[in-house]
């Protein structure tokens, strides 16, 4: 069998509710080429590992599942970083759209893979997480460049993908107006956004790190206050209509 049809799946959930619209099973890809101070899931960082499912497993899976889908719901990849599993991902995302199956794709934007127009091209939905909109901040929490996720971006926008904007907020590191405004500014230039979330950074992970035997980026910073979060939310949501009004 041709090897670009094995995935690697970390973890498989049947009746996510948050990773896009509707019931849908969600599969966590290994392999991630990021290292977040606040990721949550290290166990997902090394690509050959977990459980091995070919294209026909996986939708033999999914339609099990299918049922309960409905009108909205289908299948999200996540991760790790799903794309660093691009050959897999580009042929599993064609067969799920040729079996009329609602695909979502959880992902940084973190990959020059060439098949990237052939996945986009099959995927409904993005769910782009926003590391930071400036390059130092991107810098400092993912430990990459970020001109890559840039020319993703750009690339789902010729391609008119629908996306849902997510951020984790973690405090002292971007919980600060002047990364809500940089975010703002990004968002309003992009077109096909539905939703936007700033998300809480929780202290969630911190066990498997020592399960793992890792260093914990983030010891001793507390999860983020809710309060603070939705001042955050307002004042980005006011910005995004500010620099839509004067684009």
């Amino acid at each position: 069998m041709n090897q670009s049809k094995i995935g690697y799946i970390n973890k498989i959930e049947t009746f996510a509710t948050v990773d896009g619209p509707g019931i849908r099973t969600l599969f966590f890809l290994s392999g991630c080429p990021l290292r977040c101070l606040y990721c949550h899931n290290p166990e997902t960082w090394q690509q050959e590992s977990g459980l091995q499912m070919d294209t026909t497993k996986l939708l033999t899976l999914v339609k099990r599942y299918k049922p309960y889908y409905g009108d909205v719901g289908g299948v999200t990849f996540s991760g790790g970083e799903p794309l660093m599993q691009a050959g897999y991902l580009a042929e599993v995302l064609k067969v799920l759209k040729d079996a009329n199956i609602n695909t979502c794709l959880d992902t940084s934007g973190y990959s020059r893979s060439p098949l990237l127009p052939d996945i986009l091209s099959h995927t409904d939905l993005v769910i782009y997480d926003v590391k930071a909109a400036n390059p130092e901040l991107y810098k400092k929490i993912t430990g990459q460049d970020m001109q890559v996720t840039t020319d993703f971006l750009k690339l789902a926008q010729s391609l008119n993908v629908k996306l849902w904007i997510r951020q984790v907020i973690v405090p002292g590191l971007n919980d600060t107006e002047a990364n809500i405004d940089e975010t703002a500014k990004l968002i309003s230039n992009l077109d096909f956004v539905e939703k936007i979330e700033l998300l809480p950074y929780h202290t969630l992970g911190t066990t498997k790190y020592k399960k793992l035997d890792l260093k914990y980026p983030l010891e001793g910073v507390e999860a983020m206050n809710p309060d603070r979060l939705k001042e955050l939310t307002e004042l980005l949501y006011k910005k995004i209509e500010h620099y839509k009004q004067n684009r």
